[in-house]
């Protein structure tokens, strides 16, 4: 409902997750983010992911991203493990 990826993704409620591993936040071209995701210094990676999807509003205060996060270790690894094959072009790596 969010964010899509894969092929044809596009910017919705969320930033369209294609590219995400190594990808600056508040770096997707044509999307609105707040301040405080422009200006996070976060590199999205497995780690930070990890800590950020727990509880986004904890690891980027001002975030307009409203999810009560993932705190399932099983889910959150198989759900970073779909988001980093997705390339910056749409493509599976």
């Amino acid at each position: 409902m969010c964010h899509r990826i894969g092929e044809g993704a596009k910017n919705l409620v969320g930033p369209e997750l294609n590219g995400l591993d190594g990808r600056k936040a508040g770096t997707v071209e044509g999307y609105n983010y707040t301040e405080a995701n422009k200006n996070s210094g976060i590199t999205w990676g497995e780690e930070v992911f990890r800590e950020y999807i727990k509880d986004p509003r904890a690891k980027i205060s001002g975030t307009k991203m409203i999810f009560p996060g993932i705190k399932n270790d099983g889910e959150i690894t198989n759900l970073w493990a779909y988001l980093k094959q997705f390339d910056a072009a749409d493509r599976k790596k």
